[in-house]
């Protein structure tokens, strides 16, 4: 989801729940005006939908645009992937004046 001022590429291995696209961009939209570390809002994301989706695994990448010419790129994992599982790569160009 490009929200734009970060891109958040979120994968995981479903266990029983899903999320809900809309209820998701909600959920991003809420951290706009948030007040903290683009590593602390990138974290406590993917934590927050660990705890509800229980996922087997899940990997959120946060590619937060320059702040005084400075790209910030957080990266979180948890679980081990089910053998077998295909997870492409995330897809981001190295920063070259993203945004």
């Amino acid at each position: 989801m490009d929200a734009g001022f970060v891109l958040f590429v979120i994968d995981y291995v479903p266990g029983d729940w899903l999320v809900e696209s809309k209820s998701l961009k909600l959920y991003l939209g809420a951290f706009r005006n948030h007040g903290a570390f683009h590593e602390d809002c990138t974290i406590r994301i993917g934590k927050d939908l660990v705890t509800l989706l229980s996922p087997p695994w899940f990997r959120i990448g946060g590619y937060w645009y320059p702040r005084g010419g400075i790209p910030i790129d957080v990266f979180w994992q948890i679980g081990e992937l089910p053998a077998g599982t295909w997870v492409p790569d995330q897809g981001v160009a190295p920063y070259r004046g993203r945004g």
